[in-house]
């Protein structure tokens, strides 16, 4: 330990004597680990698992209702399930926890004194939603089967509309006007919006703001309650009347299941193919099964969640760090060899190579050091402005947490240090015998 902290104060003097040089590669270091900070915050944001603990047991099913003339790219069933098949599979019930949804905008009628009505986005959901996405409460909690069997009116609001609505106090049993129909509320959820929203990414880019409720899914089909998100449909368009629309092609509606290991994946694989023959020895389909069975992360990566812009703007930002530490070596390697005469004398006394590449090492870590604070003032910055760059929603997500922090700095030392390692590796490697009699 006291070699190691003269060698540090050795490398501290050997800066100071040149300020210009030992300046330029703060920079150099700063600048390059900066531009990559501020990029991975968005790309950490964007691409991370955003429920870990399940995201290997959560499955979307896809059935292919359009057949390989109407497919999406590379013969893929549509991203979501029209209404037949949706409740095939939930009547089914193959898997021991299973939900399906849409996306549903409606009005809130505020009362008291206020007039003028709310617009409120959410989600159709049967009552195993809850469990299954591990949805926290504030107050109450969600509906049970029996009130999805029953159709019920029960509603789940989430903790920011229950704040706009009865200033944040227990809302549970209270009666709520949306669209012009009463709903009882039953449960108010804790903040609750992961990122990206795994769940739907049918309906939107997995960025959204947090929805405002939650309803009973049959009560939607009741009320005939068209979805608010995306809508997708092949060939004739030719229902008018809303149980037409549920015996179309369209699609609209999201399945989960939950399948706790790969022998209960394998069996639920096999039920959707046998249900895929089935419709089509009844005519309904004229083309072979065509199904699919994603988790949560290949269900992301299928739906390309990550945005592209952050892909490319990482690779660039990686590739001005590399430039940067390729500049960082050369202005190492002018540095050390200019001290030839004082590396010959010291090995002339007797330090051994091994103290010369412990001595210039920590000296480089000592720069990357100074890099990385300034590195970490240029991803502050960097962070606050990424909205140049990307989309609002995508770009608030970026922040600098002490994890950031902790990266910044290891980043810009350990890169210092391995840019080091060819300079020192030189300076180690000096004639103790050449610098003496040159001098």
């Amino acid at each position: 330990m006291v070699m190691l902290d003269y060698y540090f104060r050795l490398g501290l003097r050997s800066l100071r004597r040149n300020p210009m040089l030992t300046a330029l590669m703060v920079m150099a270091i700063g600048f390059g680990v900066a531009a990559s900070m501020t990029t991975y915050s968005v790309f950490r944001a964007v691409s991370g698992n955003p429920i870990p603990d399940k995201s290997a047991r959560l499955f979307t099913p896809q059935i292919d209702g359009w057949g390989p003339q109407q497919n999406l790219q590379n013969n893929e069933p549509g991203e979501a399930l029209g209404y037949i098949d949706a409740m095939a599979l939930m009547t089914a019930h193959k898997a021991r926890r299973q939900t399906v949804l849409y996306k549903v905008q409606l009005s809130v009628i505020p009362g008291g004194n206020r007039d003028l009505p709310l617009n409120a986005n959410g989600y159709a959901v049967t009552s195993d939603f809850f469990t299954m996405f591990e949805v926290p409460f504030r107050y109450g909690g969600g509906w049970s089967t029996r009130d999805d069997d029953a159709r019920a009116s029960g509603i789940v609001i989430s903790d920011v509309l229950n704040q706009k609505l009865f200033g944040g106090a227990d809302s549970v049993g209270r009666t709520l006007d949306l669209g012009g129909h009463d709903y009882q509320i039953v449960g108010v959820t804790s903040h609750w919006n992961p990122r990206p929203r795994f769940y739907d990414l049918f309906s939107t880019n997995g960025f959204g703001k947090e929805p405002d409720i939650y309803m009973v899914f049959n009560r939607a089909m009741d009320l005939e309650m068209r979805p608010g998100g995306r809508n997708s449909c092949r060939g004739s368009l030719s229902y008018t009347t809303w149980q037409e629309y549920l015996q179309s092609n369209c699609v609209w509606i999201t399945p989960w299941v939950e399948l706790d290991s790969p022998a209960e994946v394998a069996g639920y694989r096999r039920f959707l193919t046998n249900y895929a023959a089935e419709q089509q020895h009844a005519g309904r389909f004229n083309w072979a099964p065509n199904v699919r069975l994603r988790d949560v992360m290949q269900w992301m990566d299928y739906e390309q969640v990550v945005p592209p812009e952050s892909r490319i703007s990482l690779a660039v930002a990686l590739g001005f760090f590399l430039i940067c530490l390729v500049n960082t070596i050369g202005l190492l390697l002018a540095k050390f060899m200019r001290r030839a005469g004082e590396i010959g004398v010291r090995r002339a006394l007797g330090a051994t190579r091994g103290e010369i590449y412990t001595q210039y090492l920590i000296e480089a870590g000592t720069v990357g050091l100074a890099g990385g604070l300034l590195g970490l003032l240029f991803t502050a910055i960097g962070v606050a402005g990424v909205g140049v760059l990307f989309r609002p929603e995508i770009a608030k997500l970026a922040k600098l947490d002490p994890s950031l922090v902790a990266l910044t700095f290891a980043v810009a030392i350990v890169a210092t240090v391995l840019a080091a390692f060819y300079p020192a590796w030189r300076a180690a490697r000096v004639q103790p015998a050449w610098q003496l009699k040159s001098s």
